[in-house]
């Protein structure tokens, strides 16, 4: 679909100024960015699946719909949907792959896929290839949900998310093979601080190979690169039941 898909722009890690703010990026293929519903905003308006395609830009595949006031998009290609299925957005919709419906319209222990954190913001969790969020509980507006990360937290109940599992199960388990997938991918070379100069890197120089050589490893900005984290606290930790890692949130 032309009218759905752009060329992607190449940044190549830089910002706005030039400057590299995320290193190990550059000269990938050039690529078209499909325009992707995340939102699933046609509420009780059917389409039907009528190809499913291959996305360079996301680990999974999309599903092209054409809907019946004559709209077409793109979703995402959830695990058992098929060319000729159909698709709707409904809060009465039956649970079944591809239908988006209310987190509190949905069962508990359904498998879903693109959950909203915010109501009408669109799916920010679960789209990658293969996960996939059980819905544990519900009470109070919140629906509590299992992460892929067996993290617990609790959504809005009113936020949409679309039933089953996102496709291309087996994508964890594919081989690259060579470093030229890589450089089409648009990844480059890692180099260990230890193999650079001083100048380049904290762990860089020593007469030949030489461990870390200081107490604790550092970054290549030169900041403390194990212990204790140092990004902010996001807005939603409030709404984790219970860490990846094991036990109630303080």
């Amino acid at each position: 679909m032309k009218k759905l898909k752009h060329i992607r722009k190449k940044h190549a890690g830089r910002n706005l100024a030039g400057q590299v703010t995320v290193r190990h990026q550059g000269g990938e293929h050039k690529r078209f960015y499909r325009v992707v519903d995340f939102k699933r905003n046609k509420v009780d308006i059917s389409g039907e699946v009528v190809a499913i395609e291959y996305d360079p830009n996301r680990t999974c595949d999309i599903a092209l719909i054409h809907y019946a006031d004559g709209e077409k998009r793109y979703i995402l290609a959830p695990e058992g949907l098929k060319v000729g299925d159909s698709v709707v957005t409904s809060p009465t919709a039956d649970i079944k792959p591809g239908n988006a419906l209310p987190l509190a319209n949905i069962p508990v222990g359904t498998v879903v896929h693109n959950v909203e954190l915010t109501p009408g913001k669109g799916g920010q969790i679960a789209r990658g290839a293969g996960t996939s969020v059980t819905v544990n509980a519900s009470e109070a507006g919140l629906v509590f949900l299992k992460m892929p990360s067996t993290e617990i937290r609790k959504v809005d109940a009113t936020g949409y998310a679309t039933i089953g599992q996102v496709g291309k199960v087996n994508w964890k388990n594919e081989v690259l093979g060579k470093a030229g997938r890589s450089r089409h991918m648009g990844i480059r070379p890692s180099v260990r601080g230890v193999a650079m100069n001083p100048r380049s890197h904290p762990h860089g120089g020593g007469e030949g190979r030489s461990g870390i050589g200081m107490s604790s490893p550092k970054n290549y900005a030169g900041n403390t690169a194990v212990g204790k984290r140092r990004r902010p606290n996001k807005y939603s930790d409030k709404y984790i039941v219970q860490r990846r890692k094991g036990g109630a949130h303080k």
